[in-house]
C-alpha cells in the first residue's frame, strides 16, 4: 500500500531534525537541516526558509531534491521525491510555521534571531521508507485511539455547567479523562494588564492560582495572541520555560505582590490551546506532559474542541450573570471577633488581608468595592451587574470575563484561608463573608 504524507504525521513533530538534499546544475551534491517541515496537503509540505545559500542555488538550478524525514517515535527514516513549486510570505500557512518557529526558539531566547523568511512549498511525487534498523522503546507502547464517547461526554458536561468554577473544573476534569493528561491549567486573560491569569490547575504541588504570564511570552502567549495552538513536543531540544521562574513561597508572595508559575519540571512536551469564542480569544488551556512527542494530531484535535466548548459555556455564563437584578439591600447586624486588616494599594490594586498578598487587578479592584460598599452601606450581598457599572469605566474590558475575576479571587481567598469569603449565592450574586469586623486601608504605593 503506497504512504501518504498524513501517515507519517510524527515526522513533522520537529523531534529530529529533517534533511534536505540538493544539488548543483552539474551533479554536485549539498545536504542541510531544516528547522521546520509541515505538511500542507496529501501532495504538498512546506519548508521553512532558512536555507544556507547553497542549497538555495541548487533548489533553483536543480529540480531533483531529496526530503529526508524521521519519525520520532519508530526512527524510520523517510525519503521524500519533492520538487519546488512557490515561496509565500504571508497568509494563514506561513503564519502557522512562523508562529511554531518563534515560540520553540523563544523557549532558548532567540525568538528574535530566528525569523522565518518564508515558507516554501514542494511537490511530493514519492515517499520511500527506510525502517529502523532497531525496534525503538517507544514503537513498541502501541496507543488507543481517542473515545470518542468520552468526549461527546466531556463536551455535554461542559456545556450543562451554568457557572464560571464548574466550566473550568470541567474542562480541566475533561483533559484528563478523555485524553489522561494529569497536569493542564487555565489562564485568563487581562487586557487591562496584558496578561494571562492562571484561574485553574490540576496535578500541581501549588496550584498557580493567580500566577500570570505576560500576554507575547512563550507557547501561552503565542497561542492567545494568534489565537492558533502551540505545541512543543521535545522540551530536551529547547530550555524548558519553568527554568526561568524561580519559586514563590508565601513570604515571598507578600513582597512580591506575584504567584509562581506552577511547572512539571521533568516535562518533555507542552501545548498551549486558545479558548476562543465567536473570534474572541479570552483564555488558554496549557498541558504539559512527562512523555515525548505526548501531543499528537488526534489530541489537538481533542483539545481544540474541549478550549471551544469552555469558551463559548464561559462566554454564556458572562451574559447571564450579567442580566441578574440587584435585590433590595438590607443593613446586616455588624459582625463580632477579632478585626480583620485589609490594604488595599491603588498603583495595581493588590489587595492583602492580615498582611497576607491575596490578589491584584480586577479582582483586588472587586473585593476592595464590595468591602466599600459593606462598609458604608451595611450590606453583603452584591450583584455582578452592579460591580460591572461600577470598575467598568476605569476597565472597560471587565465586562468579558468579570465572572472569572470573582472565581479567581474566590479561590484565592479560600487558598490562604483568609478571614474572609467570597460566596456565590446565585446566578450573578455573591456574599461577603467576614470572622470580624473589617478595617480597610487604601493607598496609593
Amino acid at each position: 500500500m503506497s504512504l501518504r504524507l498524513s501517515d507519517l504525521s510524527a515526522c513533522f513533530e520537529g523531534v529530529i531534525p529533517s534533511i534536505i538534499a540538493t544539488a548543483s546544475a552539474d551533479g554536485m551534491p549539498n545536504v542541510s537541516y531544516l528547522s521546520h517541515v509541515a505538511r500542507v496537503d496529501e501532495e504538498h509540505v512546506a519548508l521553512s526558509n532558512q536555507f544556507f545559500a547553497k542549497t538555495a542555488a541548487n533548489v533553483r538550478a536543480n529540480p531533483k531534491v531529496t526530503l529526508i524525514l524521521v519519525d520520532g517515535i519508530t526512527g524510520d527514516q523517510f525519503l521524500l521525491d519533492i520538487g519546488f513549486v512557490r515561496s509565500v510570505d504571508v497568509g494563514p500557512l506561513f503564519d502557522r510555521i512562523a508562529l511554531q518557529l518563534k515560540a520553540s526558539s523563544a523557549q532558548i531566547g532567540m525568538s528574535e534571531i530566528m525569523r522565518l523568511r518564508s515558507a516554501d512549498i514542494f511537490r511530493v511525487h514519492g515517499i520511500e521508507k527506510v525502517p529502523s534498523p532497531v525496534e525503538t522503546a517507544l514503537a513498541t507502547a502501541s496507543r488507543a485511539p481517542v473515545n470518542l464517547p468520552a468526549l461527546s461526554e466531556a463536551v455535554k458536561v461542559i456545556e450543562r455547567q451554568a457557572e464560571a468554577d464548574e466550566i473550568i473544573d470541567s474542562l480541566l476534569s475533561g483533559v484528563r479523562r478523555v485524553l489522561g493528561y494529569g497536569n493542564a491549567l487555565v489562564l485568563i486573560r487581562d487586557s487591562h494588564r496584558g496578561c494571562l491569569i492562571t484561574t485553574g490547575s490540576i496535578g500541581y504541588e501549588r496550584s498557580g492560582l493567580g500566577s500570570e504570564i505576560a500576554g507575547n511570552e512563550g507557547l501561552i502567549g503565542a497561542a492567545a495572541t494568534s489565537g492558533q495552538t502551540i505545541k512543543v513536543n521535545d522540551m530536551s531540544r529547547v530550555r524548558r520555560f519553568g527554568e526561568a521562574i524561580g519559586l514563590e513561597t508565601e513570604a515571598a508572595e507578600n513582597t512580591s505582590r506575584s504567584v509562581s508559575f506552577p511547572q512539571l519540571r521533568t516535562a518533555m512536551s507542552q501545548i498551549a490551546v486558545p479558548l476562543a469564542a465567536g473570534g474572541t480569544v479570552t483564555g488558554v488551556l496549557f498541558i504539559e506532559s512527562e512523555e515525548r512527542l505526548a501531543f499528537r494530531e488526534d489530541d489537538e484535535a481533542v483539545l481544540e474542541i474541549l478550549a471551544g466548548q469552555a469558551a463559548s459555556a464561559l462566554r454564556a455564563s458572562e451574559r447571564e450573570a450579567a442580566a441578574a437584578e440587584p435585590r433590595q439591600a438590607t443593613p446586616e447586624p455588624a459582625a463580632t471577633g477579632r478585626e480583620i486588616r485589609v490594604a488595599h494599594h491603588r498603583f495595581d490594586d493588590s489587595v492583602f488581608v492580615d498582611g497576607t498578598y491575596i490578589v491584584k487587578g480586577v479582582a483586588g479592584t472587586l473585593l476592595r468595592l464590595m468591602l466599600e460598599w459593606h462598609l458604608s452601606e451595611g450590606r453583603s450581598e452584591f450583584t455582578n451587574r452592579e460591580m460591572r457599572l461600577a470598575v467598568g469605566a476605569r476597565m472597560p474590558e471587565i465586562k468579558d470575563n468579570l465572572e472569572t475575576r470573582l472565581l479567581l479571587l474566590r479561590r484565592r481567598l479560600e487558598e490562604k484561608q483568609a478571614p474572609i469569603k467570597i460566596v456565590r449565592i446565585g446566578r450573578g450574586r455573591v456574599r461577603l463573608e467576614t470572622e470580624g469586623p473589617l478595617i480597610l486601608n487604601a493607598g496609593r504605593e
